[in-house]
């Protein structure tokens, strides 16, 4: 507009900037020839497309230190984004994580149980798990089942071969296993009355006191050396 008014109405260049709010210099910058921007994107085009995983900075990178190109950064981005190709690659979605419950404390024996499973291997190979179950007030342990597998079944029965002793707990802390999740041990619960405290997906320390008797069993378990490794595992027979 600056421009025509000079040239239309032959006003001065000063008055012309005046009127229409830009200075001097901006009003006698020579544009750039539109050659080099269509030489920009079409580099911009042909890198993105060989190298799918290049965003801009690689791309300015690239024509700077390889190609030795003299365009300023800012005119490779503007054309990069009116070609729209920081648009081509998507965002990480963030999964949402549920802040964690903290962690109960008991007042009293048969508050809480926690249970939970562990693995293994024989010298032979074969694998075998752990069925571990302990008071949460104390942190004594009640009962260690092994065997190479403990479905749904040998859990309840182990319960009840607790329960004889020790008495009926008013809830069991698990995370969310096959087994832990099974209609058998669910109906049994329910039966008898027994709440079951599953723990969230991914935090196995909203059960940390069965992770951490975990590890003093496998610990223990190492430390009695071939003794135990050596002693056959008892059948379901048995």
């Amino acid at each position: 507009m600056a421009v025509k008014a000079v040239e239309k109405y032959g006003v001065s260049i000063r008055l012309a900037c005046v009127a229409f709010g830009i200075s001097q210099t901006c009003y006698r910058y020579p544009p750039k020839l539109s050659s080099q921007n269509t030489e920009i994107a079409e580099w911009l085009l042909r890198l993105t497309a060989a190298n799918k995983r290049w965003g801009f900075g690689l791309c300015f990178l690239y024509l700077k230190n390889v190609k030795r190109r003299p365009w300023n950064h800012k005119r490779v981005y503007r054309i990069y984004r009116e070609l729209e190709l920081n648009l081509r690659i998507k965002p990480r979605l963030r999964l949402r994580r549920d802040r964690p419950e903290p962690l109960s404390v008991p007042v009293a024996i048969n508050q809480v149980w926690s249970m939970d499973f562990m693995s293994d291997a024989l010298m032979d190979g074969r694998k075998f798990r752990t069925f571990n179950v302990i008071d949460d007030y104390n942190r004594e342990g009640l009962g260690i089942e092994v065997d190479f597998s403990v479905p749904s079944g040998r859990v309840v029965r182990t319960l009840d071969q607790i329960i004889e002793w020790r008495g009926k707990p008013a809830a069991i802390r698990c995370d969310n296993g096959p087994e832990n999740l099974a209609a058998e041990l669910i109906n049994w619960a329910n039966r008898n009355q027994i709440t079951m405290l599953y723990i969230q997906p991914g935090k196995p320390t909203q059960n940390a006191y069965i992770e951490r008797y975990n590890r003093t069993v496998r610990h223990e378990s190492r430390t009695l050396g071939p003794t135990l490794r050596e002693t056959p595992l008892p059948t379901r027979n048995s």
